[in-house]
């Protein structure tokens, strides 16, 4: 291929040794159709140059990239699935094809460092059962889901490609046989809270250490002169999945599996199954079927990130002492109210005035939207809203709600707040009566299209509609970081 001066492999993985990864082959599809290719994530690590040829040649029969790993490797990890603890976890249905640099920052200063890896690649030593394969319909939801997310300012993996692969899947929860697919997402890293488990399950600290160097010196190396490394570890990450957090919830975000295996050491959401956006404010609101208690409900996400970050702790403690693990871990509530304030604040696009008065307003933010019941969407409230607009508020297809006694607290609140950027409501996007929204069954209908025509048509209209919504929204810029 030809390499372009943005491209900057940087394979550190394999640096770690054989107890954190398995080498592996990708499978032999018969059929490698590009269905998406993700350009503007592929320019930050200078990968857009690619021809389609060339890019099927990488992203769907997995030539490896120049000068970085080969063969691909499927990590080591375990994990609390529904908080009960699952030793035979692992990459069973993907792996880390590639690391890279972003684009220079500037003259001889790299970006981060990011991961190409895979979803539906092959069997690997930790498939157990499985297939090691994506259905069409769960990769074209990943895409849809990183896409919005971003748009909404949430700290996510980015959707890099999407290849059908010419097999029929048998699948238990969905119709079947169904059509196939391979995924590759840009991600800043794909250590994950299980990673660190699997070693104090096997009573490992040397590798826990070990891991922990890895992913301060790779990361966060701002910690490098750290005393207490596992400490000062957990302290940001505890603050960056506070933030992650937060910002699920003003997203109206539910995951569905916060499993400990599905949350990163650098606070980014990835891996989507059963993800749902909220229709209406619903704490109680589920996205996986099979979630029959309520465990990873939409209200109760603080709560699960709260508990992962207590196994990574437990993880931890085998390597230092407990008191500053605790302290870390105290960081949590504190920092989540703090990031869950300033990100409804971005949301409505208003300038703060200070911390109690911004509380305030986020609390009868939340107020208006449960009293708002079946009649308020989630996504159409902060569109109405934005930059505190009351005038294009009381003038759009929910004025009748607003002007409700439901509504009288949040709009005194609001009256005193400037806006931010408010050149932003000069977008056409906001002349809409309606925003761009991603609820279930828009995404079914576009499945439709395509399981029933092979009509890409509308999964393509979508994609550009959110990337329209991104560009006028301006929020805080996340890409995979």
């Amino acid at each position: 291929m030809p390499v372009s001066s943005a491209y900057h492999p940087d394979p550190q993985v394999p640096k770690l040794g054989p107890e954190f990864a398995d080498p592996v082959e990708p499978a032999d599809f018969p059929e490698t159709i590009l269905r998406f290719r993700n350009d503007r994530a592929a320019a930050t690590v200078g990968l857009d140059t690619l021809t389609d040829a060339e890019w099927i040649s990488h992203f769907g029969r997995f030539r490896p990239l120049p000068d970085n790993i080969s063969p691909p490797l499927a990590l080591r990890y375990h994990g609390h699935q529904f908080r009960a603890y699952n030793p035979e976890l692992g990459d069973g249905r993907g792996f880390l094809f590639a690391q890279l640099r972003e684009a220079p920052l500037s003259e001889g200063r790299l970006g981060r460092l990011l991961d190409l890896g895979t979803k539906g690649s092959g069997q690997t030593p930790w498939s157990r059962t499985a297939d090691g394969r994506l259905t069409l319909k769960g990769g074209v939801r990943e895409v849809l889901a990183t896409a919005m997310l971003e748009a909404l300012g949430v700290p996510t993996s980015r959707s890099f490609s999407l290849i059908e692969t010419g097999e029929a899947l048998v699948r238990g929860d969905e119709p079947s046989p169904t059509r196939s697919s391979v995924l590759t997402r840009l991600s800043h890293s794909h250590i994950r809270f299980g990673s660190f488990q699997r070693h104090a399950f096997y009573g490992k600290p040397d590798q826990i250490s070990a891991l922990v160097d890895h992913v301060i010196d790779n990361y966060y190396p701002d910690l490098a002169g750290a005393n207490d490394r596992p400490s000062a570890l957990l302290t940001v990450v505890t603050a960056r999945t506070a933030r992650l957090t937060a910002r699920w919830m003003a997203a109206g975000f539910v995951h569905g599996v916060l499993n400990t295996d599905n949350m990163s050491l650098t606070g980014e959401s990835f891996d989507y199954g059963p993800y749902r956006f909220l229709p209406r404010s619903d704490p109680a609101f589920t996205a996986a079927y099979f979630d029959r208690t309520g465990l990873y409900a939409f209200g109760r996400q603080p709560e699960a990130a709260f508990w992962n970050l207590q196994q990574l702790a437990g993880s931890l403690s085998l390597t230092t002492e407990s008191e500053p693990l605790v302290a870390a871990l105290n960081g949590f509530g504190p920092a989540y109210q703090r990031e869950l304030v300033a990100v409804m604040l971005e949301r409505l696009g208003l300038q703060p005035r200070g911390e109690e008065a911004d509380f305030a307003l986020v609390q009868a933010a939340f107020g208006a939207l449960s009293d708002g019941g079946e009649a308020l969407r989630w996504e159409p409230f902060f569109f109405d809203w934005f930059a505190g607009d009351e005038t294009r508020a009381l003038a759009g297809p929910r004025a009748e709600l607003y002007a409700d006694e439901a509504f009288v607290a949040f709009r005194a609140l609001l009256a005193g707040y400037a806006p931010d950027r408010p050149e932003r409501l000069q977008d056409p996007y906001f002349a809409r009566p309606e925003p761009e929204e991603l609820l279930y069954d828009e995404i079914e209908a576009i499945w439709a299209s395509i399981a029933e025509r092979d009509d890409w048509s509308a999964f393509q209209a979508k994609l550009a509609a959110i990337e329209r919504a991104r560009l006028a929204w301006g929020l805080t810029p996340q890409g995979v970081g």
